[in-house]
């Protein structure tokens, strides 16, 4: 079984970093690894199109270069969703849209083995993360274990229940969410409201408290120093529609003032 990347860098109390992708091609996560200074990548299946076929080679690429891997999946079908990526080889699960409780449990128990002790619902499979270990071998069971669940925060009752979702075990990583946040708040769009920025405040503070590592997402490495001042440590820097969305755009009006002046 391969080592988590992530699970080793959490357990040593190291700072971590990611960037997100919406596009499956394997040459894009090798782009990454290739820059040789990203822990893990993450492939937003929330948002895009994909098959089985492509995160089994979306895991492929980013073995090659020793990256991570994160998966973040909907809230429904999330058993089988998560499942099948772990399968494929994705270590780590960034669940959208948890409410309540109820929904972080349901979270661990759908990539925790289903076994007495750890009580999750993830039993013997022959998938692609597990060649030739199908029976669940010790080894199964503890990578099982290693997968690191990450929870969005981004619902009004997520916050509310804060401290009642992060005191569920297995719980090892939160992202806030604004965007979802300002909506269920019936703000949409104000995602630098006051009341948003002191939920995100409310979420960071309560996660380092109890022991959970809160996550960011910033579009440039200029918006990590506040949120480092926080005390967080793990950002995802950029997604790659953003980032291409931000060039063409700037570049495309520069050439455009240029033919038209």
């Amino acid at each position: 079984m391969r080592p988590n990347k992530l699970r080793t860098l959490l357990q040593s109390g190291k700072p971590t970093m990611g960037t997100r992708i919406q596009n499956y091609w394997p040459s894009i996560v090798e782009i990454i690894g290739h820059t040789g200074v990203f822990d893990y990548v993450e492939f937003l299946a929330e948002y895009a199109p994909f098959t089985l076929h492509d995160l089994e080679n979306f895991c492929r690429a980013a073995e090659l270069h020793n990256l991570g891997t994160m998966i973040k999946v909907d809230a429904e079908p999330r058993q089988f969703l998560a499942q099948r990526a772990i399968g494929a080889g994705f270590q780590s699960v960034l669940f959208a849209d948890s409410r309540s409780p109820a929904d972080a449990l349901a979270c661990v128990q759908a990539v925790r083995p289903d076994t007495p002790i750890d009580g999750g619902s993830y039993g013997a499979a022959t998938r692609r993360f597990a060649f030739m270990g199908y029976g669940g071998g010790a080894d199964y069971v503890q990578a099982l274990r290693d997968v690191v669940v990450v929870l969005m925060i981004e619902k009004r009752p997520a916050v509310e229940q804060l401290e009642e979702i992060l005191s569920v075990p297995g719980i090892d990583m939160v992202q806030r969410g604004t965007a979802d946040y300002s909506m269920s708040i019936g703000k949409p769009g104000e995602r630098r409201s006051p009341v948003v920025i002191a939920a995100e405040r409310k979420v960071i503070e309560t996660c380092l408290r109890m022991g959970v590592a809160p996550r960011v997402e910033i579009t440039s490495p200029d918006d990590a120093r506040a949120y480092m001042d926080l005390g967080v440590c793990h950002f995802s820097l950029g997604s790659d529609l953003a980032i291409l969305y931000g060039w063409w755009k700037k570049s495309g009006e520069t050439l455009r003032g240029m033919l038209e002046s």
